[in-house]
């Protein structure tokens, strides 16, 4: 699709999205038509209960689940009914991913954790391994890039996970509760190198948080209630 269509139309919108589960002889609603919209350079916070549909959301703006109706559109580009194939590929290129657990891979360093997702996508190893080194120098790493996960401290960790969701140089990030699992001081750094990466690269970003400290350093405010997405102020 022309770069030129992907910035005219909004980052991410999500029209009328509505997502069951079955269970036993009932049918769970969690999302009941939700809808939203996130320009290019937002960052917005998603609140709401555990419990809420906030990780099903994602999952869905994300590419990873279908819902059972409605639609979601990435860069005006309708992904809902795509095939699995090009699913895949717009989520490697145009989307990011920051969850509560890091998920990087154990058996690889910090830098192959970032080279590895620009290879996949088609980058040479030589233009990877240079952007990684660049990614993970701005988020602090620089003296890391050989550690595996496993001699990274739970921050350090984050930050990996950070630079690797940005690698592809994304279109939209979607961070699911990406400091959840941190003590609050190295939270509150993790979350403010989100902020101004996401800033800085111009991005548009939807999080999912309990912290309403954090959400109120956003753009915009949704809270996820009764399956319907709200915008609102904390």
């Amino acid at each position: 699709m022309n770069r030129n269509l992907w910035a005219a139309a909004p980052a991410l919108e999500l029209d009328g999205i509505i997502r069951h589960f079955h269970q036993a002889d009932e049918s769970l609603e969690v999302l009941k038509g939700a809808s939203l919209t996130l320009p290019h350079g937002e960052i917005a916070a998603l609140l709401g209960p555990s419990g809420s549909g906030k990780s099903t959301l994602l999952h869905i703006a994300g590419l990873l689940e279908r819902p059972q109706h409605g639609e979601v559109i990435i860069g005006g580009q309708r992904c809902t009914h795509m095939g699995d194939k090009q699913r895949t590929e717009i989520r490697r290129k145009r989307l990011g991913f920051v969850y509560q657990y890091h998920h990087l891979l154990p058996e690889f360093s910090a830098l192959e954790n970032v080279i590895l997702p620009q290879m996949i996508s088609g980058s040479s190893k030589g233009d990877a391994k240079h952007h990684a080194q660049e990614l993970l120098r701005m988020v602090g790493l620089q003296n890391r890039l050989s550690h595996r996960p496993a001699r990274l401290s739970g921050g350090e960790q984050q930050r990996v996970a950070i630079a690797r969701a940005l690698a592809n140089q994304p279109l939209v990030l979607l961070a699911d509760e990406p400091t959840g699992n941190l003590d609050p001081q190295t939270a509150e750094t993790v979350f403010a190198l989100i902020l101004d990466l996401a800033r800085r690269s111009g991005l548009a970003a939807l999080i999912a948080t309990h912290n309403h400290d954090l959400a109120r350093q956003m753009d915009r405010i949704y809270v996820l209630q009764n399956g319907q997405i709200l915008e609102a102020t904390v």
